[in-house]
This record gives C-alpha cells, structure tokens and sequence, in this order.
C-alpha cells in the first residue's frame, strides 16, 4: 500500500508566455545559492523561499511539481518591474555545500538563511528592504524568521498552512488512510513527534515507516513546534496571504485562520488555482495533481496580486 501525503511529499520547460525581462544573475549568501531577475536598478524586491522536500529555486520536485512555478512568477512580477531572488534551500541543489545532510536542517536553521539572504540582497542591490515570500512550508519559515523583522518590507504567504502542521497532517492521513490501525499508528507517531521526542518506526506498517524516517524526525519535530497563527499575529509589518481555492494540500480555512490572528493582513483568494498556483477548471483530483507537471502558465492574477500589494505599499525604509 502507498501512502499519498501531499504536504510533505510536495515533500514535488515551462511555456513561456513571454520573453524574460532581463537575463538571470547568480547571487550567493555564503554557501547558499539562488537566481536573481532584475528588470531594474532600485526596484522592489522579493525573496522566494521554496515549499518542502527537494524543491528547487524554479519550484520542481522530483516526486511532484515539474511546471517551474516560481520561475513564471519571477517572469510575471519581472514585467511588473519588481525583482525577485529565487532560492536553492539548505543542503540542496546550489546550496548543497551549507549543510552535510540536508535531512538534518531544521525550520530554525532555514529561518536563518532567510535573514542570510535579506542582508545579502540588501548589501548586493542596496534596496532598503526586503519582501520575503514563502511557499507552503515556505511560507512558514517566513513567519519563523520574522520573528526578527530587520530589513523585512513585509510577508507574501503563498498556499501557507494556518495550522500547525501536524494537525494538517492528521487531516490529510484520514482522507487518505480513512479509519483503521494505519491511521491509529500515524497519529500515535504524530503524538509522539509534537512532544519533541523521536520515535522507533520499525513497528509502522511499512508505508509509514517512509514517512516518519528517523532521518527526517528532526525537521518533523521542529516543523510541528511552530504555530503559524501565533506567529503572523506578533508581526506588524504588512502581509499579503495569497491562497488558491483549488489547493489541495492547504485549504482556505488555513488562510483564513492567518486573516483572523493578523486582521490587518490582506486576504485574496484565486478560485481556480491549485496548491502551485497552476490553473484547475475542476474539482476532479487526478486533473488537479496532473497540473502540478504540466507546462503552462499560472493562474490569472497570481504574479499581478502580488505586484500590486508590493507596488500600492511602496516600502522605501
């Protein structure tokens, strides 16, 4: 039996709608790599931290997302005149050389690398600040490193979970396990992950045994410690919470969740957007996960939204 859990298996060419602005530029932060596209001198910002599991600056996934999603948003808020820097996480792909295991590293440590980056950026562009913008378990590293908001503009949430992400999981493992001694093992491990302790897999069934790895029970433990509501309502700098109604792996009850602690925070919901904000007409699940691959553009609105919260705000301190 195989156990499908989107969350962390998302723990996841491309059809370019139109001529890039600018070429790319290598930009490093010690042993971190990403990708820069500048269309200008001076301009805004944002700092794409990639979603869970092996997930590349372009967004691509060898277990899920071939569609190169934060590739065509940097392309889409290029147009808009706003810069982005695309980033490899810790321990893969560019940066494999900043961590021996990149199993090991912890939502603390990527919080780390998101200030590395904002004093990057800030020193190699001189831009007074920086947006940071995160996707799924991006999104919240992004809160996790806004506890310290120095030179932060604000917070782009893209498909963030509102929950902690163990409850997330509990929901997805009973859609796809429905009632039974796989669900009961999957919680009693969960249980025993969000009391920080590691736990001996070998009694899992099988297809549990993958998703609980003892190589991966650290960042498990550490993910699971952080509540993303109470996190964005100690942030007072502005916030944009971008959510697709067709997500499959965060709901719109989670972005709402994020609305209500931080009733300032700006709420938009795209209705035919899936969980990388590729276009899905329908409720059918296969054609949903068969965006995730496809080549083709992002849904409407997706880069446009995120331009114009930057643009309206105007962040220059």
């Amino acid at each position: 039996m195989r156990v499908t859990v989107f969350l962390l298996v998302f723990f996841y060419t491309i059809t370019a709608h139109t001529a890039p602005v600018t070429s790319e530029t290598l930009l490093r932060a010690g042993a971190l790599s990403g990708v820069m596209l500048r269309p200008g001198a001076n301009s805004a910002t944002v700092l794409i931290i990639p979603g869970s599991g092996p997930t590349d600056h372009d967004g691509n996934n060898r277990f899920g997302s071939k569609g190169s999603p934060y590739k065509l948003l940097a392309e889409g808020l290029a147009l808009r005149g706003v810069t982005t820097v695309r980033i490899d996480k810790r321990g893969m792909f560019g940066s494999s050389g900043a961590a021996a295991d990149a199993n090991a590293v912890t939502i603390s440590d990527f919080a780390g690398d998101v200030h590395a980056w904002v004093g990057a950026i800030r020193e190699q562009t001189n831009v007074p600040c920086v947006w940071v913008a995160g996707h799924s378990e991006g999104g919240l590293v992004a809160l996790a490193s806004s506890r310290n908001s120095d030179g932060f503009c604000g917070l782009i949430l893209l498909a963030t979970p509102g929950r902690p992400v163990a409850e997330v999981l509990r929901d997805q493992l009973r859609r796809a396990l429905g009632s039974g001694p796989m669900l009961q093992q999957a919680t009693s491990a969960i249980r025993t992950l969000e009391a920080g302790r590691r736990l001996d897999v070998h009694y899992l069934h099988p297809a549990l045994q993958q998703l609980f790895s003892p190589r991966i029970q650290g960042l498990l433990i550490s993910t699971f410690s952080y509540d993303p509501a109470r996190l964005i309502a100690d942030f007072h700098k502005p916030v944009l919470i971008l959510q697709g109604e067709r997500d499959l792996q965060v709901s719109v009850a989670d972005a709402k969740r994020l609305k209500q602690a931080a009733p300032a925070a700006k709420l938009v919901l795209l209705p035919d957007a899936n969980h990388f904000f590729k276009m899905v007409k329908s409720a059918d699940m296969a054609a949903n996960a068969a965006a995730y691959i496809k080549p083709g553009p992002l849904a409407p609105r997706t880069a446009d939204e995120i331009a114009d919260f930057i643009l309206a705000g105007d962040i220059t301190q």
